[in-house]
């Protein structure tokens, strides 16, 4: 039970409030809706800082008799709020009625009316209205109804935690009441008073019922749970029997008993059977559990056991496995890549075994969310695989099934798998590539093409293997040259029929139907139009350009380019290793005819899109490579062995490279998270590192709970609190207004310094705000009334709900004699860089995002900075945002610069951009521009504003 209550809040319409007179009359005059509506005027009214005291012998005179449950339930709210005080310090003599109304409510015949009573009477914080009640308090634990009885008890804690001298004999007390109680509900209660009021006596219970634990309730259960946690904080002989005890629970019913079971036994004990047990049940909840985020929070708190006692929970794995049955994506994601960190040697291949059954689950065309679940499948054998090289030959080969995947990302994945394991395996780079030139035919998309074509470039070393690479090309690029063959096969469809079906009957013959009668039974053939024929996979078809995957007659030269480059390593590598020079001259002249072929077709009628000239003039230096080969055996020159080295060694030293870089930033990063904060030689040490490693790193509950709330938050300096003033008001003005405006995750903080600048007494004095954007007024601040030349701080909050930039406006209204004076505030405008943090994604996210957002801010650069990475430095500070290109692909001298950027909201909220921009030669000036995508408009706009404001701020100071 949490230190301090609860308090009812009424929630305000807005509405005028009526006078004193009308609202008198009401409560005189009116029925009993009208009472009821007019007492919520008045809690509305004392809530937002004007009491009405003049009412409570009114509300006191015409609501207290009546009998409406409603009415009542509202005076219950109303004794809570209402001035209680004269302003001498002393009870007003109203409240001794108020007294005696609750003394007959809590002895009211209605079950009902006397536990309302005694809940409303625990948020009274008066000792001189309580005293007189004690004893009707106590004669209620003896009610026969649980009801009344178990708000009896909490009743009876908040008068003795408060004041603990009008019932000082409590604990007694209670344990007197839960030794002869029988209602869970009530004992419950009774327990959670001794635990936070007299925890000897609690343990005391505890130990009396212990063979019972587990066959109680699960309220109980969970109280015992908490008692464990408290008494754990510090010594205490009975730690043996509180973990036998919370072992027992974890095999409770309850799914929140079990839950608070083994994140309590992770912290009374660092025992191993004790951590797998609890990592067990764990894993128990997440599969049963059909809420997802009590999944998620779940598998949070296995992830951080597994972090803390690494390889403890290894043998686990396949339990968590299970998970996988869960629709949601997040809760598979996560599952994995909890599941991933607990691969060994020696359950790598019945994981990999569970991820290949997954997989061809998602080949079901009814499974819910199958490409993305596929796509992530795919990912987690690809880590499997590389980390254990005693799985890649079975996986790699499974994998390669899914390269003519219509799911373009799954294809993408499978083949940059593949071309990894070619690399870091050579012992297993025959067999791939044999298959990988068998599913040739059934690729679809041209960067998996492209990405097939350069492992057969690079790792087909033989002459039996280029041979049967070339003889997989034919096939897919079909009978050459291209456009010859295009354009026979038009004449074909210009001179023959109109395109539709002939249909000729081949037979007939009678059918015996299921009524017994006959009918006659007719076959015919059809013949398709040759103009109808599908294409080879990498020449494409007619209507490519509507298809998601263009090839070359679709207009992706790109992937011509490729074939180019493949055909021109092919070639040379057999000149280098084979003798005979008629079978090269042969390659040579075929692939010569193919890369012309591209081109033509290219510049033809029959490509969707000509083909561009950048891959025009990379295949047509190709064709130079190979028209300048020399075949004759004779010595190469420099400029032969050049070429040789730039087609057969530097693409493939490069991945090297890339592969080498990567594995180098997984293991500084991974490095750096197993890290530990080093502890300086005179840091000051706290009692609680003395204490033992099994009294719980996360047990101190109450310290959580301050530093939740902010209470043990370091004050910020002086400084940084001037720095956030905005100026309201002007010096001349009669009052001056100052705010401090604190930003607080999704609140806005308004602290408000009024003065009065005048000899005058400003009276009924309110600051109204209104708002503009997504912010959100939580309630209105309160009337005050200002001496001559004084001051007052006044607060209000402001409710944040999306990334956009924001503006407050408002007045001030007081009254002076007769008359009202207003005086308009500045506006306060809220930054948009207070709720965008850099964060970092993966380039396949980040073009996914891309392509998906749909609202883009495109803002030209206009800067006097001259160098571009100072720019991008600029830009990446004036927004917040991370630069997600590598540093690799940023060094070196250019004038050309192109760098994305990420940053994420406190709303989740994603923003892209995309840097371009280049040096000009003659003026040293840089021009370009920055494009923001994001998936709202407000997001996009805010930081286009603010990269346009960071530009001229720059241009003003320079």
């Amino acid at each position: 039970m949490a230190d301090a209550l609860s308090f009812t809040f009424v929630a305000d319409d807005g509405a005028e409030v009526p006078s004193t007179q009308d609202l008198r009359n009401g409560l005189q005059k009116g029925s009993d809706e009208v009472k009821i509506d007019t007492l919520k005027k008045i809690i509305n009214a004392t809530l937002n800082g004007n009491p009405q005291p003049a009412l409570l012998m009114p509300v006191i005179q015409y609501c207290m008799p009546s009998k409406d449950k409603r009415l009542k339930k509202l005076l219950h709210f109303y004794w809570e709020v209402c001035p209680k005080y004269e302003d001498n310090g002393k009870l007003k003599q109203e409240m001794i009625l108020v007294v005696n109304a609750i003394r007959n409510d809590l002895q009211h015949p209605n079950e009902y009316i006397r536990g309302a009573t005694l809940r409303s009477l625990q948020k009274l914080k008066e000792p001189e209205l309580i005293e007189p009640l004690i004893p009707i308090c106590r004669s209620c634990l003896e009610h026969r109804h649980s009801y009344v009885r178990k708000n009896a008890v909490f009743t009876i804690y908040s008068i003795y935690k408060e004041f603990e001298s009008l019932i000082p004999d409590a604990p007694e007390l209670i344990q007197t009441f839960l030794a002869a109680e029988s209602d869970m509900t009530c004992k419950r209660n009774a327990f959670v008073f001794l635990a936070n009021c007299a925890m000897p006596r609690a343990v005391e219970y505890l130990l009396s019922v212990y063979e019972q634990i587990p066959s109680l309730d699960e309220l109980m259960q969970l109280s015992f749970i908490e008692l464990i946690r408290k008494d754990c904080l510090g010594e205490t002989p009975n730690r043996p029997k509180y973990i036998r005890c919370v072992f027992e629970l974890l095999n409770a019913s309850s799914h929140s008993v079990k839950y608070e079971a083994a994140t309590t036994l992770t912290s009374l004990t660092q025992n191993p059977a004790a951590i797998k047990a609890a990592a067990s049940c764990f894993v128990d909840l997440v599969v049963k559990e059909s809420d997802n985020n009590v999944k998620l929070i779940v598998l949070d708190r296995l992830e951080a056991l597994r972090a803390k006692h690494e390889h403890v929970l290894d043998s686990l794995v396949m339990d968590l496995l299970r998970v996988l049955g869960a629709p949601d994506m997040e809760v598979r994601r996560k599952c994995l890549s909890i599941a991933l960190a607990m691969v060994t040697s020696r359950n790598v291949e019945d994981v990999v075994g569970t991820l290949k059954k997954q997989l061809i689950k998602t080949l079901e065309a009814d499974y819910d969310k199958s490409l993305e679940y596929r796509q992530l499948l795919i990912q987690s054998i690809h880590i499997c695989a590389i980390k254990f090289s005693e799985v890649a030959a079975s996986v790699v080969h499974a994998l390669m099934e899914f390269l003519g995947d219509s799911n373009n990302p799954s294809a993408v994945d499978v083949i940059a798998f593949v071309r990894e394991v070619v690399e870091k395996f050579p012992n297993l780079r025959a067999s791939i590539t044999e298959k990988l030139l068998q599913t040739f035919g059934d690729i679809k998309s041209g960067k998996v093409f492209r990405g097939a074509l350069w492992i057969t470039g690079e790792y087909c070393t033989e002459a039996a293997d280029i041979q049967a690479a070339m003889q997989a090309l034919r096939k897919v690029i079909g009978e050459i040259p291209i456009l010859a063959a295009e354009q026979r096969l038009a004449d074909d469809a210009g001179t023959g029929e109109d395109g539709s079906e002939e249909k000729k009957p081949s037979s007939s013959h009678p059918r015996v139907l299921a009524d017994g009668t006959y009918a006659t039974e007719s076959a015919y053939t059809s013949k398709v139009d040759k103009k109808d024929a599908s294409k080879p996979p990498l020449r494409g078809k007619y209507e490519m350009s509507k298809s998601d995957f263009p090839l070359i007659l679709g207009g992706d030269f790109y992937t011509g380019s490729v074939v180019a480059s493949t055909l021109v390593k092919l070639v040379l590598r057999l000149s280098q290793i084979s003798k005979d020079t008629k079978a090269v001259n042969a390659l040579r002249a075929e692939a010569m005819l193919i890369m012309t072929s591209i081109i033509r077709v290219g510049q033809s009628k029959f490509a969707a899109v000509p083909i561009d000239e950048d891959s025009q003039e990379r295949v047509m230096n190709c064709i130079t490579t190979l028209a300048n080969l020399d075949t004759s055996g004779k010595p190469k020159s420099p400029e032969e062995e050049t070429v040789d080295e730039i087609f057969l060694k530097d693409t493939k030293a490069a991945y090297a490279k890339m592969v080498a870089t990567e594995e180098k930033k997984a293991a500084e990063k991974k490095e750096k998270e197993n890290k530990t904060s080093a502890v300086q030689v005179d840091d000051l040490l706290t009692f609680r590192q003395f204490s033992k490693k099994n009294a719980a790193d996360g047990i101190d509950y109450e310290q959580d709970v301050t530093r939740a709330t902010g209470s043990a938050e370091v004050q910020e300096d002086l400084v940084s609190n001037l720095s956030r003033v905005v100026q309201l008001t002007g010096f001349s003005d009669p009052v001056y207004a100052e705010a401090y405006v604190k930003i607080h995750g999704f609140d806005i903080l308004l602290d408000v310094l009024v003065v009065n600048q005048t000899a005058n007494t400003l009276q009924n004095l309110c600051l109204e705000f209104a708002t503009l954007g997504d912010l959100k007024l939580v309630e209105r601040p309160a009337t005050h009334t200002l001496a001559p030349h004084s001051f007052h701080s006044i607060k209000a909050t402001i409710k944040v709900s999306s990334t956009e930039t924001g503006v407050i406006f408002g007045n001030i209204i007081w009254e002076q004699g007769t008359s009202e004076t207003c005086v308009v505030l500045s506006d306060i405008h809220i930054d948009i860089m207070d709720y965008i943090k850099p964060s970092y994604c993966t380039e396949s996210q980040f073009r996914s995002m891309w392509t998906e957002f749909e609202w883009e801010n495109r803002v030209n650069v206009n800067t006097t900075i001259t160098d571009l990475r100072a720019y991008l430095s600029h830009i990446m500070k004036s927004t917040n945002m991370a630069c997600l290109t590598p540093e690799a692909a940023l060094s070196g001298d250019c004038d050309f610069l192109s760098a994305n950027m990420y940053a994420r909201s406190l709303f989740g909220e994603d923003a892209l951009a995309n840097l371009s921009i280049e040096k000009m030669e003659d003026t040293g000036t840089i021009q370009g521009h920055v494009r923001i995508r994001s998936k709202t408009q407000g997001i996009a706009l805010s930081l286009g504003d603010k990269i346009t404001l960071a530009q001229k701020e720059l241009a003003a100071a320079a």
